[in-house]
């Protein structure tokens, strides 16, 4: 191992870049035969992300930036395979997958005489994975995320929104990509708010025209968390939409199971602590799950346990919950809620038995 670190350190200094891609791959080897599997996957993914071929850049590499602030309006990514499982509900998935497969065949479907274009709105509570599907459709169908950043898009200047929009839509169609505008609320609101300037009417009518001439061989997808602020002549503007949900009590479980390959624990194939924990995830997105998973994770080792337990995990929704960090008594109650035992609760809290105890008592 710190051979092949010693060759990629001297290969960075050279800018030897294919030395360095060389022992990265072996570096990854290593940690695979070591069983951190993990750690491998990282360096292959971040091999196959910044290693794509020059070649498939065609015009893409000088990107469009704001002339007032110089911040850069995109980020590009290309497509890599993903250790990620997306997990939506049954129509929602067979609508992603009719989405890709119309975009694979579409020469087809132009050939039986079916017009449509590839745009796609995404609408749903923050932390649904509208995100990650911009990734999935453009690892399935090979083509280049353009992600619009609209903290460089956005200008206080009059008029050079509408123009950094155009900008945006001009580097997008230099070749068959994905182009993903995110909070697209922010440029898409309805244009008779009495309450704005004229500016938002041109930002608007700006973005209807670019999204109508958009290419035909590219997909656009918006996604927003708030869809009632859009206004009505973009919702004609896309041959799909799909309202992303927060998950019902069957995905939680889905989810739940999904996250928790991460480490070994005692709670995934004991059916009562499983169905305590998708009652106690209701209301949270997949994000949030992950979120809790990963916490519970990162405590275990730090705790360094192998196993990730039951009651932290719970303890881990209490905190997700709270809307501050709660109280000791208030942690003691839920854990009881969740049929977390007394050790494990005094366990995890840091406290002895005789307070849980106590403070059991006192809510009696």
């Amino acid at each position: 191992m710190y051979a092949e670190i010693l060759k990629i350190i001297e290969a960075g200094i050279t800018n030897d870049r294919q030395k360095t891609i060389n022992y990265s791959r072996k570096l990854a080897d290593y940690y695979l035969e070591n069983g951190q599997k993990n750690v491998s996957q990282k360096i292959i993914k971040l091999i196959e992300e910044r290693n794509n071929n020059l070649a498939s850049l065609d015009g893409l590499s000088a990107r469009p930036f704001d002339k007032e602030t110089k911040m850069e309006m995109i980020d590009l990514t290309f497509p890599t395979e993903s250790t990620d499982t997306l997990i939506f509900n049954e129509i929602v998935e067979d609508e992603i997958n009719d989405f890709v497969l119309s975009y694979l065949k579409r020469e087809s479907l132009m050939t039986a005489g079916i017009e449509t274009n590839f745009h796609l709105l995404l609408y749903g509570p923050p932390g649904t994975g509208k995100t990650s599907l911009a990734r999935y459709i453009s690892v399935q169908t090979g083509l280049p995320l353009i992600t619009a950043r609209l903290d460089g898009m956005v200008s206080s200047l009059l008029g050079s929104t509408a123009k950094n929009i155009r900008k945006v839509f001009e580097y997008a169609s230099k070749r068959p990509c994905i182009l993903f505008l995110d909070e697209f609320d922010v440029l898409a609101k309805v244009r008779d708010d009495k309450n704005e300037l004229g500016e938002l009417k041109r930002v608007v009518n700006s973005l209807i025209q670019n999204i109508d001439s958009f290419s035909e061989d590219s997909i656009f997808i918006a996604a927003t968390n708030h869809s009632q602020l859009l206004d009505e002549a973009i919702w004609r503007r896309f041959s799909k939409v799909l309202k992303l949900d927060l998950p019902d009590e069957k995905l939680r479980k889905e989810l739940l199971m999904e996250y928790s390959v991460l480490m070994e624990n005692n709670y995934q194939d004991d059916s009562k602590k499983l169905k305590e924990l998708v009652d106690a995830t209701d209301g949270f997105s997949p994000a949030d799950i992950k979120n809790v998973i990963t916490s519970t994770a990162k405590k275990t080792i730090l705790n360094e346990h192998t196993i990730m337990k039951y009651s932290q995990i719970v303890y881990e929704i209490f905190l997700k919950r709270q809307s501050n960090v709660g109280t000791i008594e208030g942690a003691v109650n839920y854990l009881v809620k969740h049929k977390v035992p007394q050790r494990d609760i005094s366990e995890v809290l840091n406290i002895s038995i005789r307070q849980v105890r106590n403070i059991i008592q006192e809510e009696i």
